[in-house]
């Protein structure tokens, strides 16, 4: 029997754990209510204005299903605008409203001081070792997952 911190999924889990708990307390400090999906998905959105949720899902890898709790949040926050696609009447287009884009700007300060909080006690070297490392995992293992990273598509 392997101790749990000889595991790689139960040290994911735990530094997922960690990561978040870091970007809510920057983001609380700095007076932003944003959760890290929420950051991501108003990021994605801002970088491709008009897209759908379904693709939004893709680039910020979480679950088609539950993105619409998601965008919902960000539409009733008044960072968002969701409107029907003029291509597909079925899909929703995503736009980010000055508000939401006021947030991203106030809140960059923040979130790269919860970046550099999770590497705290790596030295430069080891910080960007685990970045690559991780890119490395993810890529490898990308399409086993329920929500596949599918940034390349846009680019």
């Amino acid at each position: 029997m392997r101790d749990n911190d000889d595991m790689p999924g139960h040290l994911a889990r735990r530094f997922q754990q960690i990561a978040v708990a870091v970007f809510l307390a920057e983001a609380e400090e700095a007076g932003f209510d944003l959760t890290p999906v929420q950051y991501a998905a108003l990021a994605a959105i801002k970088l491709n204005p008009g897209i759908d949720q379904v693709t939004l899902a893709g680039l910020i890898a979480y679950d088609r299903t539950t993105i619409t709790g998601v965008v919902d949040r960000l539409v009733q926050k008044g960072l968002l605008l969701r409107h029907a696609s003029s291509r597909d009447r079925r899909a929703r287009e995503l736009q980010v409203t000055d508000a939401g884009k006021r947030t991203l700007r106030g809140i960059t300060p923040a979130v790269e001081a919860a970046q550099r909080s999770m590497l705290r006690g790596l030295t430069e070297k080891e910080g960007a070792d685990l970045m690559r490392l991780l890119r490395k995992a993810i890529a490898a293992g990308n399409e086993l997952s329920r929500a596949p990273w599918r940034d390349a598509e846009l680019r």
